[in-house]
């Protein structure tokens, strides 16, 4: 597995598909961040498009080889294996990113509730940062797994119901990430630090289902 998810890494960074997620968060971030604003609220604000940037990556990921490089990999290690190391690798790249903001922010936010006086501890604020940025990550691998081939092989389609599930799972409340999100939000307003233990529990049930799923259909369908 280590040999695939090398080879499937390599085949994302070589590709520079990964730059227009990567990117798109960047400048995200360069509008939105800013030092010295209240540390959980500019949390929140760096993690949610975690989101739809790892389903992205782990679409391309899942999309990225030749069919004819795809069934010689298969063959030598098995669809279910090639295509689980696929999502794996689009889920480390979209991490990557994730966890420098979170550094970021926390090295350059102030300690401050958003009433500018409440003090909030930075190593609790880090840590709830890591995560959501982890929840955020998960679910998008979740979607960038389901939206897909072998489930939605036309790119059009998955692109529209990957941004529009995304964008779902952000705002429907009772999903991991909202509720992640909703709490960072509060905990600014409050100075409480909360530690979305649940829906990190919840998002890491949720990949794993939606991983094992497209894998067993991809060695079924393709």
């Amino acid at each position: 597995m280590t040999a695939l998810l090398h080879y499937q890494t390599a085949l994302l960074l070589r590709s520079q598909r990964w730059l227009p997620p990567v990117l798109l968060y960047l400048a995200f971030l360069a509008i939105g961040v800013r030092a010295g604003e209240p540390v959980l609220g500019t949390l929140g604000y760096v993690t949610a498009p975690l989101l739809p940037v790892t389903a992205w990556l782990v679409r391309t990921c899942l999309n990225q080889e030749p069919p004819a490089a795809r069934h010689v990999a298969s063959a030598a290690a098995g669809r279910t294996r090639v295509h689980l190391a696929a999502v794996l690798a689009g889920t480390l790249c979209g991490a990557v990113p994730g966890v420098a903001a979170v550094l970021l922010v926390t090295a350059t936010a102030g300690p401050v509730g958003a009433d500018g006086r409440t003090a909030v501890p930075l190593p609790s604020a880090a840590l709830a940062g890591l995560l959501t940025a982890a929840i955020c990550v998960l679910l998008g691998a979740a979607l960038g797994a389901l939206l897909t081939r072998p489930l939605v092989p036309a790119r059009g389609w998955s692109t529209a119901a990957i941004t529009a599930a995304a964008l779902l799972t952000l705002v429907t409340t009772g999903s991991p990430a909202n509720h992640a999100l909703t709490a960072l939000v509060t905990g600014n307003r409050t100075g409480t630090v909360p530690l979305p233990l649940l829906p990190l529990a919840a998002a890491a049930v949720l990949a794993v289902a939606a991983t094992a799923l497209a894998c067993r259909l991809t060695a079924v369908r393709e």
